[in-house]
């Protein structure tokens, strides 16, 4: 594969990427929410009683980041904050009954993005993507696996 048909495809994935949260972000404003808050009220339905620095580590976000974010949440009685019986310092996260009905309505709202985006293009094509945008996925993350392991073996060295 030439060179210039890999930087095309890096190019293209890059701007498709920003092209795509633009759009979910004027979509999410449509319904009184922001792509982030979005995402978080996914992830807690998932995985519902994560610590705060739990969900910034799911994320990729410093917890000093995402603060601010649940903080937010709070105030708009999507999500509360409970005391982590084994950690008076920590808190964990829940969505509140508002919360779970909230990002519940965000399915359609996915639903209607996904269709508008991936309209008139056949399932195989969806599929065969799907699997190279996860092969690129897996190989980003065991790349950067293999450079913090790198990275961290180099701190032992010099301690």
């Amino acid at each position: 594969m030439s060179t210039d048909l890999k930087r095309q495809f890096v190019a293209q994935l890059i701007e498709s990427s920003r092209l795509l949260r633009n759009y979910i972000d004027v979509r999410a404003k449509g319904r009184g929410t922001t792509r982030a808050q979005w995402i978080v009220l996914f992830q807690l339905r998932q995985k519902e009683g994560l610590s705060q620095v739990d969900l910034a580590e799911v994320l990729e976000l410093q917890p000093i980041s995402l603060v601010r974010l649940l903080d937010r949440l709070v105030d708009q009685g999507l999500l509360e904050r409970r005391p982590d019986p084994r950690d008076r310092r920590a808190n964990r996260l829940f969505l509140t009954e508002a919360g779970r009905l909230f990002v519940d309505e965000l399915d359609s709202l996915r639903d209607s993005i996904a269709a508008d985006v991936l309209q008139g293009m056949p399932a195989s094509t969806i599929e065969a993507s799907l699997e190279v945008l996860r092969d690129v996925k897996r190989r980003l993350k065991s790349g950067s696996e293999t450079k913090r392991s790198a990275e961290n073996a180099t701190d032992i060295a010099i301690e």
